[in-house]
């Protein structure tokens, strides 16, 4: 994983349990909502980085 995507995919997920669980505490589904997108993102860009480094070591192989 490339360390400037991996900080990314870590900083999208971290922010977005904290809008989650902020918008639950208030009652707000729309920033609850959207801090589950956010982690989501932030999970696809971390699965995305891992099949790229897949690849790339099966290429060294």
């Amino acid at each position: 994983m490339s360390g400037e995507e991996k900080m990314r995919a870590k900083k999208e997920q971290a922010s977005g349990k904290v809008k989650e669980a902020a918008g639950r505490a208030v009652g707000n589904e729309s920033l609850t909502a959207k801090g589950r997108a956010e982690q989501v993102k932030g999970d696809a860009r971390a699965a995305k980085e891992k099949i790229k480094d897949a690849v790339e070591d099966a290429k060294g192989e």
